[in-house]
């Protein structure tokens, strides 16, 4: 079983379709109790675990005491495999958890993704024991078809009210239908990757979700 670096580290994980290459970070003070996995953006427009609101993500977590894992979709980068629209991927994102959770059985699993990414983890928090889910910027057509099974922990969706990739108004329409009802917070002048307001997208998530 490899075990988890106690510093920034970049490798490859065996996964089912092959390598997976993923990035770890642990906190660089107090004793981690969560885990958390990020998903990064489309691959076929560009998505890799670098991407800037994945980064930001990973450091608002590791800010917050958490162990991180981000990941490059099959085919991207070092990762064998094809695209496969969400379902390989989320495999892997539930591999990935089953490897944290064999090391750190007694520490609480979080997911985290953008735009695709937040599907493919929502997906995955569907077939996990997830204690928080966060999702910037939604791919919201990809949950309605076909519909994800209801998603039952604390959850914070994050979205840009100049988002020109996804639709705000689809997506606060869409949170109004979902029960439990997820914390929305609406991010004023904000486009789809957030440029310029990446300072405060991090500073906004450590604020929510600190313990």
């Amino acid at each position: 079983m490899l075990s988890f670096p106690s510093h920034e580290s970049t490798f490859l994980f065996p996964g089912p379709a092959g390598d997976i290459e993923i990035v770890t970070t642990a906190p660089e003070s107090n004793l981690p109790t969560a885990s958390v996995i990020i998903c990064h953006p489309h691959p076929l427009y560009g998505g890799t675990l670098h991407n800037k609101v994945v980064s930001v993500l990973a450091r608002a977590f590791q800010n917050l005491g958490l162990r991180t894992v981000r990941f490059n979709f099959r085919g991207v980068g070092k990762s064998a495999g094809v695209h496969d629209e969400g379902r390989g991927e989320t495999t892997d994102v539930i591999v990935l958890a089953q490897w944290l959770q064999m090391l750190f059985p007694r520490d609480a699993l979080w997911l985290a993704g953008f735009s695709f990414g937040g599907f493919v983890a929502a997906s995955a928090a569907t077939q996990l024991s997830v204690e928080r889910l966060i999702s910037i910027a939604p791919q919201v057509s990809r949950f309605l078809s076909p519909k994800l099974s209801p998603i039952t922990c604390p959850w914070v969706i994050v979205q840009g009210e100049e988002d020109d990739i996804v639709s705000p108004d689809e997506v606060y329409a869409w949170v109004k239908t979902l029960q439990p009802r997820p914390q929305l917070i609406r991010f004023p002048g904000a486009g789809h990757f957030f440029h310029g307001q990446l300072v405060q997208l991090r500073q906004t998530l450590e604020a929510v979700l600190k313990p």
